[in-house]
């Protein structure tokens, strides 16, 4: 099933995403949909990067709308379509130029129809773990629902009520009437006993007008209670998951229950207004000394219009909080790049379709301070409340393309901020405005999105998302502006709960009591109990860790962003153990069998990095743990983790190329773990292992038998890491908020943590490189990759001595010759290219680190 298959197979509430999704002109939905399976089929985020792909990708879907014009063309009922798909073509003429950003609209959209797709089957798994709670919540609905039926069935009483009072009173007229014109030709005793009826039947008017006062005043207060229930309770609960969803916890905030209920009430509210109003066309008829309505009307008059205005007032809300198309989440915004925002009336009213006209402004009435930015709103700033921008009939106004520009200040600059906060602590408000106008109310209606921090550059979209998570982490009062003047600190709880959120909206998967215990130990300290720990907005986002040159959310958001990107499924299914420590991450290795692994993020690599180590068992029988240096986003936007795990490869003390990863902790051999995710081709034709053939690893042996692993270039290592990077030869040096494990150092021209699947001998290695390089060069691939997991004993000498052979036999030689007769040969380097023996230039490699160094010529690897 294709994942645009998968799509069309969401609830409602999903639908309606994607829907959302496609209102834009950057990408259309029917193109999207015709070629489904062509556009799924296509590297995009490669495209992106390459423009030869990018031409070649965009010449072939210029081709497909073609083709698919035609068949429309044989199909009479598709003339619009044919249409369309003509107009689209000529749309996408525009990226002629630049075909690779139309790779990367294409790669985004796919991208973000993934995340609705994980969104949704998260939504499915915390309602089946959260059966109880939902339980819960069902009685609270249903009760809910019970009120509002007692309150439906007592105004159908009011209404019956209302309609006897009039037969009463049209009843005591025509007799009252009926008597005074017949006055005359009655005797005495007849008009006396007529006059004793109509005081009868006018005090029995008078205890009904009083009865149904009285009964209008009860169901006001079942209404106003009601109404505390359905607006301080329900609707401010929705408002709080609303929040908590923004950054990432996975609430629901569908509407159309809370939809139902508004309507219901204010529909009810509104007969309890008709019913008064018709006790004044009652009273205009009739009147008599003491009649109650006229006191009491005004008095119940005013309830019901205010409750019906806190009602309306309380019904618009901003449905969809603030979001720009490719930004990193909600309330994140930047001036000048377009953002889309939705506003709903949760009173659905056929009559007002079309006719409510919304306005956008910010920060309206926000406290002045000199300093804080002011914004004009750019776009379609103002739109009417309508039912066909939504799935299911409601009052809504989607605004799609509104804009953020700075307000010019002046005296030639933004001034001194009175509060001394940066651009991503300034929190701002879009406010929505309309007018209610219906059976005789009116009533202004205001709301405002979350609090949104605005940037100007896109490198501040992480402090900027640091901002947002930490209000909508801790504070209640959604209008709050100056929250950052004096940041409360979170509890560890909050905190804990927060992150969990992170990780499970970027990989299906929060964090366990386990791995919050271990980020909870780094912070803190070990603790009988954490639930007196807090920690501070500066130790979150400002105050570098010790010992390193970055914040604790940059360190996170690092790994986020791995996982989200390259490790989303291995997050998913558990293969990650992810943060554990190390002392007890050598507890749990060395209890168990040879080649036992593990997966961890690093501690030390700012931008995310993750490793493995694994247990190794020395010939006295010693369980000796080791790590591989941590693989980073360039190391795996090459190559998936499970190709590495797969084919990673060490040296034995016999230069005996094996993988040493067989089971991943506790025991799960590592084929059976990770061979989902391996690529389906195998030998030749498997793309992953071309690239590790063309990898030559020179791995440094220790006293111990361990080494150390250095991976990419100098200027992506820490500080660390590139001060101890001569051939591996020095002790790697630890950071204190770091890796600690024993390491394997695997050094190449591409200074990776890749193994090659063929290698030579250290010593001839480096007879030959001893005084011409600084870093090993690659030779020929020459014989197919050896994958040996878990070899106990050594492979056979010939697979060097085949190598040998092929890679440096000239062709006329004898093809049995020695290998010492090899290296005794004094024409060892003839018929070498001499630019071999050169580095090759900086500017000449390709950004992503990747060089076949072939032999005897280089040229560069196509990935």
């Amino acid at each position: 099933m294709t994942q645009w298959e998968s799509l069309q197979r969401l609830d409602t509430v999903y639908l309606q995403k994607v829907f959302d999704l496609y209102n834009g002109d950057e990408f259309s939905m029917d193109v999207r949909h015709y070629l489904a399976h062509w556009i799924e089929g296509q590297d995009w985020e490669r495209a992106s990067r390459d423009s030869s792909q990018a031409v070649l990708l965009f010449q072939v879907l210029l081709e497909n709308l073609d083709n698919q014009f035609s068949r429309f063309a044989q199909e009479k009922e598709s003339f619009l379509l044919q249409r369309n798909f003509r107009r689209y073509k000529q749309n996408f003429q525009k990226y002629q130029e630049e075909p690779y950003s139309l790779a990367a609209i294409i790669h985004w959209f796919l991208v973000k129809e993934k995340e609705i797709l994980n969104e949704a089957e998260l939504a499915q798994q915390v309602k089946m773990l959260q059966v109880q709670p939902a339980a819960v919540e069902l009685e609270s609905q249903r009760h809910l629902e019970n009120i509002l039926k007692a309150l439906k069935t007592k105004v159908e009483v009011m209404e019956h009520n209302i309609r006897c009072l009039e037969e009463h009173q049209d009843e005591f007229d025509f007799k009252y009437q009926t008597h005074r014109m017949e006055s005359g030709a009655c005797t005495e005793e007849e008009e006396k006993k007529q006059t004793v009826g109509l005081q009868k039947m006018l005090n029995a008017l008078d205890k009904s007008r009083k009865t149904f006062l009285s009964d209008m005043s009860i169901v006001l207060d079942s209404a106003d209670s009601l109404r505390s229930v359905l607006v301080d309770e329900e609707l401010v609960d929705w408002k709080r998951r609303q929040q908590k969803s923004c950054i990432g916890a996975p609430d629901d905030t569908n509407l159309e229950q809370l939809e139902k209920w508004f309507t219901q009430m204010v529909d009810s509210v509104f007969q309890l207004r008709k019913f008064l109003q018709k006790l004044d066309e009652l009273v205009g008829k009739m009147s008599y000394n003491n009649d109650p309505i006229p006191v009491q009307k005004p008095i119940l008059n005013n309830r019901v219009d205010t409750l019906l205005t806190h009602l309306l007032k309380s019904a618009f809300i901003v449905e969809t909080q603030p979001t720009m198309p490719q930004g990193r989440g909600s309330l994140v915004l930047r001036t000048n790049v377009q953002f889309s925002v939705r506003v709903r009336f949760l009173y659905k009213v056929p009559e007002l379709n079309h006719v409510m006209k919304v306005t956008v402004s910010t920060d309206k009435g926000a406290p002045q301070v000199k300093g804080v930015r002011k914004f004009n709103v750019l776009g379609t700033s103002s739109k009417a409340l309508n039912m066909a921008e939504s799935t299911n009939g409601g009052m809504v106004a989607d605004f799609r393309h509104l804009t953020l520009k700075d307000q010019k200040v002046g005296g030639g600059g933004k001034g001194i901020n009175e509060l001394s906060l940066s651009v991503t602590e300034e929190l701002h408000k879009v406010n929505f405005e309309t007018q209610f106008d219906y059976q005789g109310l009116s009533v202004s209606l205001e709301t405002s999105s979350l609090p949104v921090v605005v940037i100007s550059n896109s490198s501040q979209q992480q402090s900027a998302w640091a901002s947002v998570l930490w209000f909508n982490m801790l504070c209640s009062d959604l209008k709050n502006i100056t929250f950052f003047e004096s940041s409360p600190v979170a509890s560890w709880s909050q905190f804990g709960e927060m992150l969990s959120w992170q990780f499970l909206s970027c990989g299906k998967r929060g964090l366990d009591n386990y791995q919050l215990e271990t980020l909870a130990i780094k912070l803190f300290g070990k603790q009988q109990s954490y639930d007196n720990c807090k920690i501070s907005w500066g130790r979150f986002s400002k105050e570098n860790i010790p010992g390193t040159t970055f914040t604790l959310w940059v360190w996170l958001d690092g790994i986020l962003n791995l996982v989200k990107m390259y490790l989303s499924d291995l997050w998913s299914d558990g293969s990650i153990m992810g943060f554990v420590s190390k002392g007890t991450e050598k507890v749990l290795l060395k209890k168990k069998q040879n080649g036992t692994f593990l997966l961890r993020f690093s501690e030390s690599i700012r931008d995310g990095g993750i490793t493995f180590s694994w247990v190794q068992y020395t010939n006295q029988g010693k369980p000796d743990v080791r790590a591989v240096q941590p693989f980073t986003s360039a190391d795996l936007k090459q190559i998936a983790l499970p190709e590495i795990v797969r084919n990673f490869q060490i040296m034995e003390a016999e230069n005996v190329p094996i993988n040493p990863l067989c089971y991943l902790y506790p025991n799960t051999p590592k084929d059976e773990a990770f061979g989902k995710y391996y690529s389906e081709k195998t030998g030749e034709e498997n793309p992953y292992l071309k690239y590790l053939k063309t990898k030559l690893v020179f791995v440094s042996h220790k006293e111990n038998g361990c080494t150390s692993v250095r991976e990419g270039p100098d200027s992506d290592l820490c500080t660390q890491h590139r001060e101890n990077s001569h051939m591996g030869l020095e002790q790697h040096k630890d950071p204190p908020f770091s890796e600690m494990a024993n390491e394997v150092m695997l050094q190449g021209p591409e200074n990776s943590p890749m193994l090659p699947s063929s290698t030579i001998y250290d010593d001839l290695l480096n007879s030959i490189l001893e005084d011409q390089f600084s870093d090993p060069q690659v030779f020929p691939e020459t014989v197919p990759n050896i994958s040996s997991p878990c070899f106990e004993e050594p492979l056979p000498m010939t697979s060097v001595d085949v190598l040998f052979q092929e890679a440096f036999s000239p062709p006329d030689t004898d093809g049995n010759i020695t290998l010492q007769e090899f290296l005794n040969d004094p024409n060892i380097l003839n018929g070498i290219n001499p630019s071999f023996m050169q580095e090759e230039p900086e500017d000449t490699i390709p950004d992503h680190g990747l060089q076949d160094f072939g032999f005897p010529f280089n040229k560069p690897l196509t990935p």
